[in-house]
C-alpha cells in the first residue's frame, strides 16, 4: 500500500559508462522538477558497472540532491537488468524509465500524466518514435531507422506485440502495474522491453501507445546488427517464458 511519505513520481534512469551524459541529465531533471515544486519526486539512478566514473557522478549528484538516489549494480548485465532494478524498488504513484540521454524532453513527463489522470484505465504508457503525433526532430542514420523498423515488423508479424515502437527509452507505469510487471521481467538485454509488455497484456493492464518528441542522441550504447540479432533472439523465446509465468500464476496465456 502506499504510504504517505511516498512520492508521486519515480523517475527510473539506467546508466552504464554515462560520464559525458548523465551530469547533463540530472541536472535538466533537478531543474525541471524545481519549476514543478507541488509534485513530490525521486529519482533512481541505476549504475551497472562503468569504468569512466559515472557511478561517483551519480553519487555526488545524489550528495546535493535529496530526492536522488543511486543504485549500484556492480555487474554490467545488461539495460533490462538496470531498469528491473530501479522499477522494483520506485514508490511513486507513476513510475517512468527513461534513456539516461533524455532523448525524450522532459517536458512529455507533463502531457504523459495528463493522460493518466485523464485516463485511469490506462496501466501503461508507451512513448512512440512511429506514433503519427510524434516529432522526430532529430533522426537516427537511415540503417539504424531500418533496423528498428524491422524489428518491429518481425515482432508483429509473429502476433507478439500489435505495437509500433516497442523500444523507445521512454514509459510511464501506474506504481501497481510496474511492481506486478517487474517483479516477472527476466530478461537482461535490450529486448526486456518486450518481456515487459508482453507481461503487461497477459496480465490485464491496458497498454496505450502516445506520441513524444524525440532527438536522437549519436552515441548509442546500442550495437546496432549485434544487438539487434540478440533482441530477435529473445524475442523468439520469451513468449514461451511469459506462457509459462501465467501458467505457474494460474492466469490466462496469452
Amino acid at each position: 500500500m502506499p504510504g504517505s511519505s511516498d512520492p508521486q513520481i519515480s523517475i527510473v534512469v539506467p546508466a552504464y559508462n554515462e560520464a559525458q551524459r548523465l551530469p547533463h541529465s540530472l541536472r535538466l531533471l533537478r531543474e525541471y522538477f524545481g519549476s514543478r515544486s507541488s509534485r513530490s519526486y525521486e529519482v533512481l539512478v541505476v549504475v551497472e558497472h562503468s569504468t569512466d566514473g559515472t557511478l561517483e557522478l551519480a553519487r555526488e549528484a545524489a550528495s546535493e540532491q535529496a530526492n536522488f538516489h543511486v543504485i549500484d549494480n556492480p555487474v554490467q548485465r545488461g539495460k533490462g537488468c538496470a531498469v528491473r532494478s530501479g522499477m522494483v524498488k520506485a514508490r511513486g504513484a507513476i513510475v517512468f524509465f527513461m534513456d539516461a540521454d533524455l532523448s525524450v524532453p522532459l517536458e512529455e513527463i507533463d502531457r504523459f500524466l495528463a493522460h493518466f489522470e485523464a485516463h485511469p484505465e490506462d496501466a501503461v504508457l508507451l512513448g512512440s518514435r512511429q506514433h503519427p503525433g510524434s516529432r522526430v526532430e532529430r533522426r537516427q542514420g537511415l540503417f539504424r531507422q531500418s533496423m528498428g523498423k524491422t524489428f518491429n515488423r518481425i515482432l508483429r508479424a509473429l502476433s507478439l506485440l500489435p505495437f509500433r515502437d516497442t523500444q523507445c527509452g521512454f514509459k510511464a507505469f501506474r506504481r501497481e502495474a510496474a511492481r506486478e510487471i517487474f517483479s516477472l521481467q527476466t530478461i537482461d538485454g535490450f529486448a526486456f522491453d518486450v518481456e515487459v509488455l508482453l507481461l503487461a497484456q497477459a496480465l490485464g493492464f491496458r497498454i496505450r501507445e502516445l506520441p513524444v518528441r524525440w532527438l536522437n542522441s549519436p552515441e548509442s550504447k546500442v550495437h546496432i546488427v549485434t544487438d539487434s540479432l540478440r533482441m530477435l533472439g529473445d524475442a523468439f523465446t520469451v513468449r514461451r517464458r511469459v506462457a509459462r509465468v501465467m501458467r505457474l500464476r494460474d492466469l490466462p496465456v496469452p
